[in-house]
C-alpha cells in the first residue's frame, strides 16, 4: 500500500525555526514522491479531526515534529487508529525518539521515516492517563513543574532549574504496592519509565526497553544529599542492576526493579509529572504497561 503522510507539526517546541522544517520535510517527500498534507499541533492536545483524514483519505503515517510533550499528546489520541508513527525530534529532551535511537538531526530524523522500520512499542497509564516515556514523582517532577513556567526552554534552563531544586530538595514517604506486597520508603523521586531516560541522553533507567512489556522503577531512596549526586551517576552510567524488591532494602541507595503494574501510595503528596509535563499531587497512583501501544518508525536494527 502506498504511503500517505501527515506532518504535525510545533510551532513552539524546542529552539528550532519551524519554518525551515517545514520546507525541509516537504521538500523531502515530494521527492520521494508520497502523497503528504501539514498541519499544526495545538495546545489542547485535541486530534479528533485528523481520525477523519486519515479514515477518509487513507493516511498510513503520522510523523510528529515536536519534543515529548507532542509525542505524548498526539500518539495518546491517534494510536488507535492504525497508523505508524514518526518522529522528527525537535523538542527539549526528546527522550523518546533518543530512546528509540532516531537522530536529533533533522536531515538524518527524516531519513528514517523513509528508511526505517515501523515496530510496535510500549505505553502505559498513570491513573487511567495515558504516558509512553517516562513519569515521576517527587525531586524530578518539581523540576518539571518549575521548568513548565519558564519562558525559555532547552538544556540549559532544565539544567539551571535541577540545580536549583536540588539544594531544596527533600524526600517524601512512599509505600510500593506490588501483587499484594507492600514496601515503605523515604525517597527523593520515583521515575517510571518505558524509555530510558529524562531526555537529553539523561539515563535513568539503562536496562529500559520500550518493548519488553514492562516498567522500569527507579526509586532514590533517602541517603545524605552529599552522596545524593554520586549515587544517581552510578545508576546513570548502568552500574546498578535491576534487583528484587525482597533483598535487603536498606542497605540500597536506590532500588531498581521491572514490573507490569504497580501502586504508588503518596501520602505527602509529592509533585507528579507524566512525560515531563506537570500534573496535581494525588494520594495514589495505579500504573499499567500498555503492551504493544502503537507502531514508531525507528532505524533498522534498533
Amino acid at each position: 500500500m502506498k504511503r500517505k503522510i501527515i506532518y504535525l507539526i510545533n510551532p513552539i517546541s524546542g529552539t528550532s525555526k519551524k519554518d525551515k522544517i517545514r520546507e525541509l520535510v516537504e521538500k523531502v517527500t515530494a521527492a520521494k514522491g508520497f502523497e503528504y498534507r501539514v498541519f499544526n499541533t495545538n495546545a489542547t492536545g485535541n486530534y479528533e479531526y485528523l481520525k477523519e483524514h486519515i479514515a477518509k483519505e487513507g493516511f498510513t503515517d503520522v510523523v510528529i515534529l515536536g519534543g515529548d510533550g507532542t509525542v505524548n499528546q498526539v500518539t495518546g489520541s491517534l494510536r488507535e487508529t492504525g497508523v505508524q508513527f514518526g518522529i522528527i525530534p525537535v523538542g527539549s529532551g526528546n527522550g523518546l525518539a533518543r530512546a528509540a535511537g532516531i537522530p536529533t538531526s533533522m536531515k538524518k530524523a527524516i531519513e528514517i521515516i523513509f528508511n526505517g522500520e515501523a515496530e510496535y512499542i510500549d505505553a502505559f497509564t498513570v491513573n487511567g492517563e495515558y504516558a509512553c516515556m517516562l513519569s515521576g514523582m517527587g525531586f524530578d517532577a518539581q523540576v518539571a513543574h518549575d521548568f513548565a513556567q519558564k519562558s525559555t526552554r532547552g538544556l540549559f534552563t532544565y539544567t539551571q532549574q535541577s540545580i536549583i531544586q536540588f539544594f531544596k530538595a527533600n524526600p517524601y514517604q512512599f509505600e510500593i504496592v506490588l501483587d499484594n506486597f507492600s514496601v515503605f520508603t523515604d525517597a527523593f523521586f520515583i521515575s517510571i519509565a518505558n524509555s530510558n531516560q529524562f531526555g537529553n541522553n539523561a539515563i535513568i533507567a539503562p536496562q529500559a526497553s520500550l518493548s519488553d512489556g514492562l516498567l522500569d522503577i527507579v526509586i532514590v531512596q533517602k541517603m545524605n544529599k552529599a552522596k545524593l549526586p554520586f549515587a544517581i551517576l552510578r545508576q546513570m552510567r548502568g552500574n546498578n542492576k535491576v534487583q528484587q524488591l525482597v533483598e535487603d532494602m536498606s542497605s540500597k541507595n536506590i532500588l531498581y526493579f521491572q514490573t507490569p503494574a504497580l501502586t504508588i501510595k503518596n501520602p505527602k503528596l509529592a509533585p507528579l509529572h507524566i512525560d515531563g509535563e506537570p500534573r496535581d499531587a494525588v494520594e495514589e497512583l495505579k500504573i499499567e504497561i500498555i503492551p504493544k501501544a502503537f507502531k514508531l518508525i525507528k532505524p533498522k536494527g534498533k
